[in-house]
């Protein structure tokens, strides 16, 4: 039985300022990095033992997953990061107040872009400040495939190759897995473990620094799944 951790980063600065986020780069607020720590405490009150980390690209969940290793006595685990387990693209919206966007397009249309399985919002232009077509951690990638914008849909199709090249094959080899990322690449991925439906997949709630924890068998079918807190 193998064992995969999900752990979305702890609260940012952009959180506590309610801002869209997406690719741009924020740290963790003070709370966030006590949300991480204590999430490394559950880690190690239960007992669980990593084989292999993984995380994006983005300070916030770099930062999560080293507080979460180092507090369970672990920071010496194999990580790997990637591009692909960042969180979702906000397009236009990232930097923006989530609710002096709600003011001007209103409640039912901001819920419908950040919740939405296959909605779309408005494309971020390249000469944004707020754009990643120039950030050197993606200097190896066709620009082409730097997003605009995306959806949880597009969020997806991005993730899953890493799941099926790195995260599975750890998984069947009977690895136990830590990932720290954001809570739209872990809604994903939760809502290809789970098999949830388009439409369900709208009201999941992933809590920033709290530690799920799924049991495998050894086909990947999900034996458990236990939500670890206070």
């Amino acid at each position: 039985m193998s064992k995969l951790v999900l752990i979305r980063h702890g609260q940012s600065e952009w959180n506590l300022e309610n801002k869209f986020t997406g690719w741009v780069d924020v740290n963790l607020s003070e709370q966030g990095v006590a949300e991480a720590k204590n999430a490394g405490r559950l880690i190690k009150a239960h007992g669980l033992k990593f084989d292999q980390a993984y995380t994006s690209v983005l300070t916030r969940a770099i930062k999560t997953l080293h507080y979460a290793l180092a507090e369970s006595d672990q920071l010496w685990v194999p990580e790997t990061k990637s591009w692909r387990l960042n969180e979702r693209h906000y397009g236009g919206l990232q930097g923006l107040n989530k609710q002096a966007t709600a003011d001007k397009y209103g409640d039912d249309q901001v819920h419908i872009w950040r919740r939405s399985y296959d909605v779309l919002p408005p494309k971020l232009e390249d000469d944004s400040e707020f754009s990643q077509v120039h950030d050197r951690r993606y200097a190896d990638l066709d620009s082409n495939i730097i997003p605009r914008t995306e959806n949880l849909k597009v969020c997806l199709e991005r993730v899953m190759p890493f799941w099926e090249d790195h995260i599975a094959p750890d998984l069947l080899a009977g690895k136990n897995v830590i990932i720290a990322a954001h809570g739209n690449s872990l809604r994903a991925l939760t809502k290809y473990i789970e098999n949830i439906s388009d439409e369900d997949i709208m009201d999941l709630e992933m809590k920033t620094g709290e530690p799920v924890v799924y049991t495998f068998d050894d086909k990947l079918k999900v034996v458990n799944k236990e939500k670890l807190d206070d």
